[in-house]
């Protein structure tokens, strides 16, 4: 026989998929469980611990245990940097993303600090200045309502941003349009970008700052953004919730072998 932890977590597993537990739905405390017969202290908080690490549900300090939402944010690949959005009008990346997704936002929830840093190795490389050079580091920590879903922190070469809106700390994107836009206004037209994904075990200090329940990774992103001579303009690194984003790309299918024919 299962072990009674296990019944209980099945039987609450099985009322999450079935829908009767909605997303966002409150499980009952611990203690009301075991005033209800449900079983032991001990056997409750197991129970809850394997849904939590099955993906389920989250438990927070101040909330208690609640069903996870099932859709995940979309995270825009292309599109969330059209030029339309951020050059003509002030839908920043973040932005971008939650009205695909027809989720509601704030400018606020977007928090930043702005300090002047040492790059280590991984930022020198990527902004392409010696280890150590001093950088503007701008870093965001984004949520959705009350729940962080990822961090975004965006270096850049003190020439490029001193002065600007970018190194100003208020919270929210960096004035209409965003960090984007500064460049842009400073005569730093972004033109095109490269990104690279990975998968990985989060920190503990993640897991704290991101609210991330037990056994969940996080996608962590490098962003490399250029202008049309070659010029870095911005290195960001982010730090991305996994079950919280659908990542999505829409791009148009190369051919090297016709190119190639075009260039002789």
């Amino acid at each position: 026989m299962a072990p009674k932890w296990r019944e209980l977590a099945d039987r609450f597993a099985e009322q999450i998929k079935s829908g009767q537990l909605p997303p966002g739905a409150q499980l009952p405390q611990i203690r009301e469980l075991v005033e209800a017969g449900e079983g032991s202290k001990e056997t409750v908080h197991k129970a809850y611990k394997a849904l939590e690490a099955e993906g389920l549900v989250t438990s927070t300090r101040g909330h208690g245990t609640v069903v996870r939402p099932r859709a995940a944010l979309k995270r825009l690949g292309i599109a969330r940097y059209d030029k339309a959005k951020w050059r003509d009008g002030d839908e920043v990346a973040f932005i971008a993303d939650r009205v695909a997704s027809g989720r509601a936002y704030k400018r606020n929830e977007q928090t930043q600090t702005v300090s002047r840093v040492q790059a280590d190795s991984l930022v020198a490389e990527g902004l392409g200045v010696p280890v150590g050079s001093e950088v503007y580091a701008r870093a965001r920590l984004v949520k959705e309502g009350v729940q962080p879903t990822h961090t975004l922190t965006s270096y850049y070469r003190p020439e490029h941003v001193e002065g600007t809106r970018i190194v100003d700390p208020t919270p929210g994107p960096a004035g209409r349009g965003g960090g984007y836009r500064v460049l842009y206004d400073a005569g730093y037209e972004i033109d095109h970008m490269r990104e690279a994904l990975f998968a990985r075990v989060p920190t503990t200090d993640e897991v704290q700052l991101l609210q991330l329940p037990a056994g969940e990774p996080v996608v962590e992103l490098h962003r490399t953004t250029y202008t049309a001579d070659g010029t870095v303009v911005e290195f960001a690194v982010g730090i991305h919730s996994a079950s919280r984003f659908a990542w999505e790309y829409d791009f148009k299918v190369p051919d090297s072998a016709q190119d190639g024919k075009g260039q002789e």
